[in-house]
């Protein structure tokens, strides 16, 4: 028997109509580093939406499932191709400007883009490779850049502004299919070629849902989110559709992405909530501590990407603002879990569930796999491979040209649950602490060592700004953990002093003997720790290491 209800598809399209009607006096704010930053309204922004849909199609010739690449930063225009291009049944391709260019030029030729999409300061970015990117048939810029780096390229190039200018504010969106490919992103490309995720209109809208529920990021329309995490990262978290569905008001960096001016958008524009990955928390956290800045509005910030130190939470807590532990992947859409702790606890009894990755939403399945293949319980003791399934998750990777789905065995179950890679532990009532990615457990003399918890001890320490921490090869355990640290300015702390500090909380044989300084900790293109980097850089003898027996 089936039900009684409407069978109405849950697609982009529709969130962008809620948005732009019933929420339409909502507002983005692109800050312009200027005295006056660029305001538009849900309103405002759904119409030009509409018009750069007509212009796609009309002049540009994109058809259902033609992929619209965008090279751009957080901004309006931005926000308006979210929208524009997944509704009018072709796919949004957020394109990563931080990765290496041999990496965007494959993203890009796999993927097939046909026009792309580019904020004029990146066009340096783009203008080289263009001569490798046979499918681009065409450019539109946006905003303040110089054109003259496209002079002599084989697609046509056409001005944002004018390309849209006086197109009709109406469309007659096709009724699409919800689980229609709406978007897609690649994976950072850490280990082999950069895998691509398609998520379809249903996964957005569904994600959408849960962002905003109150046990995960919980806001509404008198909420401004400062959306620091790239519109290219996993869009945006998902923020950029959340808010549309909500009515929450967007506040967009653009291209200013450095603590100095965080601190002055925080001040001036007051944002209730802010999302980004742990780095941008400590720059932040460095600039207001040398020059002081009102942080006060801020009543939450959603913290994922890698695990945030807790020295970091109490950090701001002082500061009267909250961070939110998040885990999630280019895989989950990324909503995978947020650590809010159960209602009715103290300051004191929220703490152990605050340092967790946090509780698992409806959406998203868990179990936690042993290396024999068992299913192991949530008794937050037991360690295994975390595997998700659910809604808004993967379950394969686009196969390019060939049209076929790939499903690799070291990524995906035979019975079609994700593998993450992350190790943990999931408490009885659902909530999930990762103690490392499998690839970084360190193996030592049989027993596993979380980087992750040297890591978040290392950084606890007043004089360490950064630390990470890698296995490399010990002749008499296999394995044993080097230290690198980014000392802070001025620091005088040795390594003897740091290991004793680790020894006041960390196992003794889990300590480490080799030691390192390092200007910065590597990073990928979102903001990571990259390990691998660490590790080729002991391997070829590039650090200069210590040893403290």
């Amino acid at each position: 028997m089936l039900s009684t209800m409407q069978d109405v598809p849950l697609t982009v399209t529709r969130i962008l109509h809620h948005g732009m009607t019933i929420h339409g006096d909502s507002q983005i704010t692109t800050w312009t580093g200027e005295a006056e930053p660029h305001r538009r309204s849900f309103a405002e922004s759904g119409a030009r939406a509409t018009q750069l849909a007509n212009a796609l199609r009309d002049e540009l010739g994109v058809a259902a499932d033609d992929r619209v690449a965008t090279l751009m930063w957080n901004n309006s225009d931005h926000v308006e191709a979210y929208f524009a291009i997944p509704s009018m049944g072709a796919i949004l391709h957020t394109l990563n400007l931080r990765l290496p260019a041999e990496q965007l030029i494959w993203i890009v030729n796999h993927a097939a883009d046909k026009v792309v999409i580019v904020n004029g300061s990146l066009l340096p970015l783009l203008a080289p490779l263009l001569p490798h990117l046979p499918t681009i048939e065409h450019i539109v810029v946006s905003g303040p850049g110089d054109r003259s780096t496209l002079d002599g390229v084989t697609p046509r190039v056409h001005e944002y502004e004018e390309l849209i200018a006086g197109r009709p504010t109406r469309y007659d969106w096709p009724e699409l299919d919800e689980r229609q490919a709406a978007a897609m992103c690649y994976t950072s490309g850490t280990t082999g070629d950069p895998k691509g995720v398609v998520y379809s209109h249903r996964s957005i809208y569904l994600h959408s849902m849960q962002v905003n529920m109150a046990q995960s990021m919980g806001l509404t329309d008198k909420d401004t989110s400062l959306i620091v995490v790239p519109q290219f990262h996993v869009n945006a978290w998902g923020l950029p559709h959340a808010t549309f569905m909500a009515g929450i008001n967007m506040l967009m960096p653009d291209r200013f992405l450095q603590p100095a001016p965080l601190a002055d958008m925080i001040e001036r524009e007051k944002p209730t909530h802010a999302a980004a990955v742990p780095t941008i928390w400590q720059g932040l956290l460095a600039e207001v501590t040398a020059n002081p800045r009102d942080l006060s509005s801020m009543a939450s910030v959603t913290i994922g990407g890698a695990a945030c130190p807790p020295s970091l939470m109490e950090a701001y807590d002082k500061l009267g603002v909250r961070l939110c532990h998040a885990w999630g992947m280019t895989e989950t859409s990324p909503l995978g879990t947020m650590a809010n702790p159960p209602a009715g606890l103290t300051s004191e009894e929220e703490w152990p569930y605050r340092i967790t990755q946090g509780r698992f939403p409806a959406g998203v399945e868990p179990r936690l796999v042993g290396p024999g293949g068992e299913h192991l319980p949530w008794d937050g003791e037991s360690a295994g491979e975390l595997e998700v399934r659910g809604p808004w998750i993967a379950g394969a990777y686009y196969g390019g040209a060939s049209g076929e789905p790939l499903r690799p065995a070291d990524k995906f179950s035979d019975d079609g649950w994700l593998k993450t890679g992350d190790v943990g532990v999931i408490s009885p009532d659902g909530f999930l602490t990762l103690t490392d990615r499998a690839k970084d457990v360190i193996k030592s003399g049989g027993e596993w060592i979380s980087s992750v918890e040297l890591e978040n001890a290392l950084m606890a320490h007043p004089e360490v700004a950064e630390a990470a921490v890698v296995a490399v090869p010990d002749e008499k355990w296999g394995e044993r953990p080097l230290a690198t640290v980014v000392l802070k300015d001025g620091a005088t702390a040795d390594y003897n002093n740091l290991k004793a500090f680790l020894g006041e909380s960390i196992a003794k044989w889990q300590l480490p003997e080799r030691w390192a300084v390092v200007q910065a900790v590597p990073k990928t293109s979102v903001g990571k720790f990259d390990k691998k980097v660490i590790r080729k850089q002991y391997a070829e003898g590039e650090l200069e290491v210590t040893e403290i027996r």
